[in-house]
């Protein structure tokens, strides 16, 4: 690790780049002991399309963020204590290289880089930072995290009724909690997902069976009771058909209009490295 980094004037001075390539609309990221200690690009799996993303690893927050122009502008930053953080690696595929997935109890995300060699760097660096982070704040390792969402091409039909045919009228849906592709039928419930949103979430019918059934437990055995009133039972749901403006836009948001960055041939190109860690 780095930590004779901490309160450096080199230190100071990558921060205050990072800061500025956010500009206005990122967050104030200087902080007393708070270390950079390597970045990069890295592809992040979206729901319609792995997209490239800027991350930043610190001493105790990931960042990352949209690219506008690489090296120069950055924007849609999004900040992970890294006490949250736990990292699962994923098997090789002919299409699919050097990935690994960054689990937090509000959202889980498919990241992979450039070579193997770097996604053990990054890996190697993530964790050593857990480690730490959790030996400093006291913490325990998270054991609840968010469900991936199913990319929206891994299928084209509804992955819990399998009937409904996706189109350009059938709009696909995601489940809050499992992450499956889901149609508007199979998701019409919402139920309060406290760990992700202070909002009801669109869940898929069997999460909200299950998550429904839970509840009712829950209630049973605080209250001693044989059977809890009926405005107990789905406490924390909400039934209906969807308005048409959930988030389920949220991932094409953040990365609308992506500006200047890498094509997928030149990402995994040979000898070609897309990250650097600071010593």
């Amino acid at each position: 690790m780095v930590d004779h980094l901490a309160n450096t004037e080199i230190n100071s001075q990558r921060i205050a780049a990072v800061e500025s390539c956010f500009g206005a609309s990122g967050q104030p990221l200087a902080l007393p002991g708070r270390v950079l200690l390597g970045e990069g690009v890295l592809t992040k799996e979206c729901r319609k399309k792995a997209k490239p993303r800027i991350f930043f690893l610190f001493n105790d927050i990931l960042v990352y963020g949209s690219i506008v122009l690489n090296k120069r502008k950055y924007r849609s930053q999004h900040i992970i204590p890294l006490e949250e953080v736990t990292l699962e690696t994923l098997p090789e595929t002919l299409q699919a290289k050097n990935r690994w997935m960054i689990k937090t109890a509000k959202k889980s995300f498919v990241v992979s880089a450039a070579s193997a060699t770097e996604r053990q760097e990054w890996i190697s660096h993530i964790e050593e930072c857990v480690r730490r982070q959790l030996l400093a704040t006291g913490l325990q390792p998270s054991t609840e995290h968010a469900a991936p969402w199913i990319p929206d091409k891994a299928t084209d039909i509804c992955m819990r009724c399998t009937q409904t045919r996706f189109s350009a009228l059938t709009r696909r849906h995601h489940c809050r909690k499992c992450g499956f592709v889901v149609c508007a039928e199979c998701s019409r419930e919402r139920f309060l997902l406290p760990r992700l949103s202070s909002k009801p979430l669109r869940v898929c019918s069997l999460c909200f069976r299950e998550l429904a059934a839970q509840k009712r437990k829950e209630d049973v055995e605080e209250q001693g009771l044989g059977s809890p009133g009926p405005s107990a039972h789905l406490a924390g749901a909400v039934c209906g058909a969807s308005s048409g403006d959930d988030d389920d836009s949220d991932e094409d948001r953040e990365g609308s209009g992506d500006g200047d960055w890498p094509s997928h041939v030149e990402f995994y190109a040979s000898g070609v490295s897309w990250s650097s860690f600071h010593s």
